[in-house]
């Protein structure tokens, strides 16, 4: 079996989160502190709820590492839900329901089309695995990739460019900054946008309101030729839309010009490719984001997505309840009032997983040792092909 795949478990007030990483090569070094450090990242940002100052979640590896490296073999992770302790008897799994059932399905959210599709009168049923508490295994999963990733000399890094319709100023972030300036409340390389995206978060949750933004992701260091133009599934354009599309409140994702390129000709819109002085062919701008026909180009990857202002409201919207079948306010659980630098995390997460996916595709091995010299041995053919022009 060539390429990873993964799956995650676990309710936002359960017991546990857990995901099973499988087609990992054996010997890839795995640092614990690396996988936390992204679960911390996650948990970040101005403008997140009270939740995030209970949990503190910690990385469990129950299967597939031994001192410090895979084997081979599936790898089990598992985060504890600190604040299961208080949720023990209305998450039982075996005892009588207790506790007073959600009714007043929030609009925006999975509660209605959840109930109505698994036949249940209590939203709780569709919320706890519905909410975006599960991306927390993604991220640590992500975390995991990255570190294949860098090992290949891959990096993947990330910024937050708008939220609540205030913007960064493009003009004033160079590339080499993303990743490395970045703001610690919200991820952002404007340091005076970012205290005006501030000062909305505060306006917004004075009004019981929530925001939504825009984050980007960078990857850099990638081989040319990931993904392929032979068949809509392996375009890697779509896999990566895909993926961050799965993200809870993402409803929009581009690449590079992304949505630019309807109001700009071809000539406006597309990359010029020239010899560099290295004899290597290179491109001036970087418009098509790293991507041409569903594969890699030689530059930056670049990926960016929209985050919706998550829908539970402290001042709730109008609703229905699903057993009185009245219109009502919707029901209230303990939310953010802005995610937008969590999910950029969680994009990052996304993406790792999706380029390293990809990576384990193409140059398939068993073990890091042969992975990392098939993919030298890709780069070294194709450098060689200029070197000998």
């Amino acid at each position: 079996m060539s390429g990873l795949r993964f799956i995650t478990a676990g309710e936002s007030h359960g017991a546990a989160l857990t995901a099973i990483l499988e087609g990992l090569p054996a010997g890839l070094a795995v640092a614990r502190e690396a996988i936390d450090g992204q679960l911390a990242r996650r948990r970040r940002g101005y403008g997140r709820g009270g939740r995030m100052k209970i949990e503190t979640d910690r990385i469990q590896v129950l299967s597939g590492l031994r001192f410090g490296e895979t084997l081979g073999s599936p790898l089990t992770l598992q985060v504890v839900n600190r604040d299961f302790k208080n949720w023990t008897e209305r998450m039982d799994p075996f005892g009588a329901p207790v506790g007073p059932k959600v009714t007043a399905v929030r609009p925006g959210h999975a509660d209605l089309a959840g109930a109505l599709k698994y036949d249940c009168d209590d939203a709780r049923d569709i919320l706890e695995r519905s909410s975006a508490r599960e991306t927390t295994m993604r991220v640590a999963v992500g975390a995991v990739c990255r570190q294949l990733l860098a090992a290949l000399g891959v990096t993947v890094v990330s910024h937050v460019t708008e939220i609540g319709g205030v913007s960064a100023d493009r003009a004033a972030i160079r590339e080499a900054d993303i990743g490395v300036t970045n703001g610690a409340a919200l991820s952002c390389c404007d340091p005076a946008a970012e205290i005006r995206m501030k000062e909305r978060i505060d306006e917004a949750k004075a009004a019981g309101d929530t925001l939504g933004g825009i984050f980007e992701i960078l990857v850099r260091g990638l081989p040319v030729g990931l993904g392929s133009h032979v068949q809509w599934d392996r375009r890697l354009d779509g896999r990566l839309a895909g993926a961050l599309m799965s993200i809870q409140a993402v409803k929009g994702v581009e690449i590079g010009a992304g949505f630019a390129c309807a109001h700009a000709p071809g000539s406006e819109i597309h990359d010029e490719i020239y010899m560099g002085d290295d004899g290597r062919p290179c491109r001036r701008t970087n418009r098509a984001g790293g991507l041409e026909g569903g594969m890699t180009n030689g530059e930056t990857l670049v990926v960016r997505a929209v985050m919706k202002p998550i829908p539970t409201l402290m001042a709730p919207l109008r609703t229905i309840d699903l057993v009185a079948k009245k219109e009502v306010s919707a029901a209230k659980e303990r939310s953010d009032c802005c995610a937008v630098p969590a999910a950029s995390v969680v994009g990052e997460a996304a993406v790792s997983f999706v380029l390293a996916d990809a990576v384990c595709e193409m140059f398939h091995a068993d073990t890091m040792t042969d992975l990392a010299a098939s993919v030298a041995a890709y780069r070294s053919r194709i450098d060689g092909r200029w070197q000998n022009a």
